[in-house]
């Protein structure tokens, strides 16, 4: 009987092997297991805060529509214009101030929106869903918050000689916070706007003062 021929060694790379098939089966683990990721020390503060606020405020009535509300008359510093104008009312002085506030919310808005913003070029928060109250969607970049900026600058100017200066200084941490809230803003882009409002803030209340000397 004549014999069949042996049959050819098997193939180094042939799936039928356990060698190529146990390097088939780790290549294949390996590309299930995502890429290690870990966040910065800024973005799991955003998310600390953005939590937080999920649990506490967004969502439930009346905060929403309040927090809305205010988040809106802080557009442009409008809040903070009209409160000035309203004290301008009662006399000469504080008509002057209001004149003051309104120049120097101009000159905020300029350093803010017009050089910091440009530079750091953040984006802001992804929101998904429908809002619960009307919103204006800027169409500057997020960082820092223009509304947390002016309401700074805006409550430290008001209060120099105020009988209860702490109420501007509410005010602003409501207009600040309203920021998160409503998930326009990075809790870091808040706190962000507030150390440059305080900043400003200071300084025009030096230079203030300063021209009240003079006169």
């Amino acid at each position: 009987m004549t014999s069949l021929p042996a049959p050819p060694p098997p193939d180094d790379h042939s799936p039928s092997t356990g060698h190529a098939h146990a390097h088939h089966h780790v290549d294949l683990h390996l590309h299930e297991i995502p890429p290690p990721h870990e966040q910065t020390l800024i973005h799991r503060f955003d998310d600390a805060v953005d939590r937080a606020f999920d649990r506490t405020t967004r969502g439930r009535e009346p905060i929403d529509r309040i927090l809305y509300g205010v988040t809106e008359l802080g557009d442009f510093g409008l809040v903070w214009v009209l409160l000035a104008w309203a004290r301008g009312l009662g006399g000469e002085e504080q008509a002057r101030r209001a004149v003051q506030l309104t120049a120097v919310l101009a000159a905020e808005s300029f350093i803010v929106n017009g050089a910091l913003k440009n530079l750091f070029k953040r984006e802001r928060p992804v929101y998904q869903g429908d809002r619960p109250h009307k919103l204006r969607i800027p169409l500057t970049t997020s960082f820092p918050s223009g509304h947390a900026s002016s309401a700074m600058v805006s409550a430290i100017v008001l209060s120099d000689g105020a009988r209860v200066p702490g109420l501007y200084y509410a005010l602003a941490g409501v207009v600040a916070a309203s920021r998160v809230h409503v998930k326009i803003h990075h809790a870091s882009d808040v706190a962000g706007g507030l150390a440059v409002g305080t900043v400003l803030g200071l300084g025009a209340r030096a230079v203030l003062r300063r021209l009240d000397r003079r006169r």
